[in-house]
């Protein structure tokens, strides 16, 4: 698959919309409003926000893998691993709730998205597999 082919792919496109809206509710929710340092933060809320971030970078990375290789046992780990993020991304929902965050409307918002998400994910997967 060309660079050109995967982002018409419509897996890998909504993959990047996750990933700009996890970034718009991590700087929005977060304390540190300098997204490259809340790994260093001591704050649960931070620590979600670039938990968040770091799972909804790399699941277009994953995307991207699992489309340039051949090898099926490599396409189903990065499915697999974009599976767990997905799961991860809800419970960084649930814990935002629990950390105090009064504005749940981004939270279904984005648990919304990954739903959406997930069912596109799914006949991709089947797809590739």
């Amino acid at each position: 698959m060309s660079h050109k082919s995967l982002g018409k792919n419509p897996v890998y496109k909504k993959a990047l919309e996750l990933c700009v809206m996890s970034r718009e509710i991590a700087s929005y929710v977060s304390l540190n409003k300098d997204l490259l340092k809340l790994y260093q933060s001591n704050s649960l809320r931070d620590t979600i926000a670039n938990s968040l971030l770091t799972d909804a970078i790399l699941i277009p990375q994953k995307i991207a893998q699992a489309e340039y290789t051949k090898c099926k046992t490599e396409r189903l780990k990065n499915a697999l691993h974009i599976n767990i993020m997905l799961r991860n991304m809800t419970s960084y929902c649930t814990g935002l709730e629990k950390d105090g965050l009064k504005e749940k409307e981004y939270i279904n918002l984005l648990r919304k998205e990954v739903f959406t998400f997930k069912e596109s994910f799914k006949n991709w997967r089947n797809s590739i597999l």
